[in-house]
Formats: structure tokens, C-alpha cells, sequence
């Protein structure tokens, strides 16, 4: 059974695009207008009572928030496609911590400098640019935290692509695109290098492809 993917449109849901992919799970996606409201109505809210996206279907089953969808997914199909876990329980123990790292260090400042930087004239509020510089900073010093730990270990989790990557690459394209910040990550070498490198895998070219049409 395909799986099923709502609000393709938001950051979120193109974290859980791209794990599906590596993980070789056919899957359809299913727009849902947020400016429009349509995240609000009463059906979606069926399915995610809080309004937020992304939502899976997989069957009879109903699952929200994309990381839990990650690691869902990982698991269910740990030997189908790319491991995304690692193969021992320290290996493993890695990609939760770092995972947990990206959605509470590295994610709240990228997201303040995306809503400012891009989403103030259509979320209502004014551009703040002491928010932007505070924001900056904090990103700042967790890089330089990613910096050291890429200087001595290919991916985040170790000498292999994990969750923990998988799970920056929405935001980080906006970073280094719209957002206009993408010297943050050139100027630090191992960081820009592990960009480089996990942005080029052929699972993120193909969402973006796939989010452009």
C-alpha cells in the first residue's frame, strides 16, 4: 500500500520525503493549503489534532511529526534501502543524540531566521533585526559545535549518513538559499564539506525535483 504524505509543501514533510526515499517506500503526496487554512479544518484535524504537518497514512495507520516518522520508517525498514540507524546500539545511541541536537540546537535559530527573513510579510510581523542578529549568534555557536565533531568524524553519528544528517537538509536549503546565510556553513570546512556532501545524495535531488514542480 503507498504510503501517504500530507502538506508536501512545509519543510517538515520533505524530511519525511527523503527518508522514504532512501528507504526505497513508494509513497504519494497530499497537498494541504496552509495559508488557505485547510490544516485547520475539521478532517485534517482528524488526523493531526494539533493542525500541524506533516501527517503519514500508511494503511490503517496515522502518524504525525516528522521525526518520529523518521525513525518509524528507519526502523520498520531497517533492512530495506539506506540504514539510517546504525548497526550497533552505540552507533544508534549517536544518531538519537544528534538527531535530538538538530531538533532542539540547531533548528529554533534557523527557524527565527527563516521567519523573519522570509515569512514576516506573510505570517504579520514585523522584520526584527536584533531577533536576526540573536539568532545568528546562537546558530553560530552550533556550528562551531558541528565543526569540532565533523573534524573528526565524517557524518554527525560517525563514518556513516544517518537520520541525524537526513533530518537538516530542509532547513539547511533554505539556509544557504532564500535565507541568504549560506556563508555560515562556507566558512567552516568540515561543516561545509559534510553540506556538500549530503546535499548532493540523489534521495534529496530527487525531493527537491519532485517539491519544484
Amino acid at each position: 500500500m503507498v504510503v501517504k504524505v500530507y502538506g508536501p509543501a512545509c519543510a517538515s514533510a520533505h524530511r519525511v520525503m527523503v527518508c522514504l526515499v532512501e528507504k526505497e517506500v513508494e509513497f504519494e503526496t497530499i497537498p494541504v493549503n496552509i495559508l488557505t487554512g485547510e490544516h485547520k479544518n475539521p478532517e485534517f484535524l482528524k488526523l493531526q489534532p494539533f493542525g500541524s504537518l506533516p501527517v503519514i497514512q500508511d494503511g490503517d495507520y496515522t502518524l504525525f511529526e516528522s521525526r518520529a516518522i523518521l525513525r518509524y520508517y528507519a526502523e520498520k525498514y531497517k533492512s530495506q534501502g539506506t540504514d539510517l540507524l546504525g548497526k550497533t546500539m552505540e552507533d544508534q545511541g549517536l544518531v538519537q543524540q544528534w538527531l535530538e541536537v538538530e531538533a532542539h540546537n540547531f533548528q529554533p535559530p534557523l527557524y527565527n531566521l527563516l521567519r523573519q527573513i522570509m515569512l514576516s510579510s506573510h505570517c504579520g510581523i514585523t522584520r526584527d533585526e536584533q531577533v536576526i542578529k540573536e539568532s545568528e549568534e546562537k546558530l553560530g555557536k552550533v556550528l562551531d559545535v558541528y565543526e569540532d565533531r565533523l573534524s573528526e568524524s565524517r557524518y554527525l553519528a560517525g563514518d556513516f549518513f544517518s537520520l541525524a544528517d537526513l533530518a537538516h537538509l530542509p532547513l539547511t536549503e533554505y539556509m544557504v538559499g532564500p535565507v541568504g546565510k549560506a556563508y555560515m556553513i562556507k566558512e567552516r570546512k568540515h561543516v561545509s564539506a559534510w553540506w556538500d556532501e549530503i546535499s548532493s545524495r540523489p534521495s534529496w535531488k530527487k525531493v527537491l525535483e519532485m517539491i519544484s514542480k
